[in-house]
């Protein structure tokens, strides 16, 4: 295929602004400009819910090299405003690529723009923080800026309501062994040959694939609820565990789900696993503040622990939790995980109820699989709660 380049432009909120090239000659966008430090998984990033409104800028210099396949997306839509690169390969070289990333920003019109210096431009948001920004191919600076200041952004706006399922779906894992082996399972179950099929309630408030499909090779059957379902809808489900999505946006514009929680959380008395969005949201229904970060968390390799572990985990957000909001929270949870790099609240477990949640991504998709075991964890707490042990 033959690429046609076009002049382009990006323009900050702060007024800076970067002249590049796009293969698409008609196109502008506007949203919350973010970087992503992660080596590889741009086909991943594109397809995250959690990354919606968002233009996202990757630091890897060149992206692309593996193309796009048919089997790596995270949701069936593309969520993101746009795309920031220093280079795109032309020339894919991978067993499973279906088709080239430029030639899948032209198929779809995705706006983005490259050939812009990247180190410079996320230097310059580590700096200042994340802010609103535009791309387009008019180069046509004051009337850009003039629009991207006027843009009301997204902090204020419940974002899970465009990304969360309209409606209930229902997914039967096919797995006859739910468990692997752990020293757990082995206790628990040394004496019984009885293997569980767990009734599984996710809240979607913008979920991942690979959360679906890790909790279907553990042998969960699944509800999948869209993000405003009432209590008494999801407690008819008779759920053994529920598990609280990640998703994109400010957490704390989510009231009615924080209600919910609440509720659940006082007065079921069912296991539930919060990722990301997930562990904010619970956070705040357990009377925790949410508040936004500088320039966020989003790449493969941040390092989340305490003081005898530290796991490499897969992150995507731009807010957390305050653990010094609240004393309600402070003696209702023990914090399992920090994040390693700046001390915020990356993981904690209730000390009465069986719930916990991490700032991070165990599934992983992409990154490091070093917290898959909280799926496992989770299978364990249903098996514990579904045994009253």
């Amino acid at each position: 295929m033959k690429f046609h380049l076009f002049n382009s432009i990006l323009v900050l909120e702060d007024g800076f602004q970067y002249k590049g090239w796009s293969f698409l000659d008609q196109f502008e966008a506007i949203g919350e400009i973010v970087f992503n430090t992660g080596m590889t998984g741009y086909q991943e990033i594109i397809t995250d819910p959690s990354y919606y409104h968002q233009i996202v800028l990757f630091t890897y210099p060149e992206i692309g090299n593996t193309g796009i396949n048919d089997i790596d997306y995270e949701s069936n839509s593309l969520h993101i405003k746009g795309i920031v690169a220093k280079e795109f390969c032309l020339y894919p070289n991978n067993w499973r690529n279906s088709i080239s990333l430029p030639e899948y920003l032209i198929k779809y019109k995705i706006p983005h723009i490259f050939g812009i210096d990247t180190r410079s431009l996320a230097k310059h948001i580590r700096d200042k923080g994340v802010m609103k920004a535009i791309i387009s191919m008019k180069c046509e600076y004051e009337l850009l800026y003039n629009k991207v200041t006027q843009y009301i952004g997204i902090n204020s706006i419940n974002l899970a309501n465009y990304v969360t399922v309209k409606k209930t779906y229902h997914l039967q894992s096919t797995i006859n062994n739910a468990f692997i082996d752990s020293y757990l399972n082995s206790k628990i179950l040394k004496s019984s040959a009885v293997l569980y099929k767990f009734n599984v309630v996710l809240i979607d408030f913008g979920v991942k694939f690979n959360i679906v499909s890790r909790l279907l090779n553990y042998g969960c059957n699944i509800h999948i609820l869209p993000a405003n379902t009432s209590y008494n809808k999801i407690l008819s489900y008779q759920p053994d565990g529920i598990l609280l999505s990640n998703g994109p946006g400010n957490p704390s514009m989510l009231n009615f789900p924080i209600n919910t929680i609440r509720q659940l959380v006082m007065f079921a008395k069912i296991p539930i696993f919060g990722i990301c969005m997930g562990h904010q949201i619970l956070s705040l229904a357990l009377q925790a503040e949410t508040f936004k970060l500088k320039f966020g968390h989003r790449g493969l390799n941040h390092p989340s622990g305490n003081m005898q572990i530290s796991e490499i985990t897969s992150q995507n957000h731009g807010f957390a939790v305050n653990l010094e909001s609240s004393l309600e929270f402070q003696k209702a949870v023990q914090i399992t995980h920090f994040n390693l790099n700046d001390s915020t609240v990356a993981g904690f477990f209730h000390k009465n109820k069986p719930i916990f949640s991490v700032q991070y991504h165990p599934e992983a998709s992409p990154g490091p699989h070093d917290s898959d075991y909280l799926f496992r964890y989770f299978i364990n707490l249903m098996v514990c709660v579904k045994r009253k042990l």
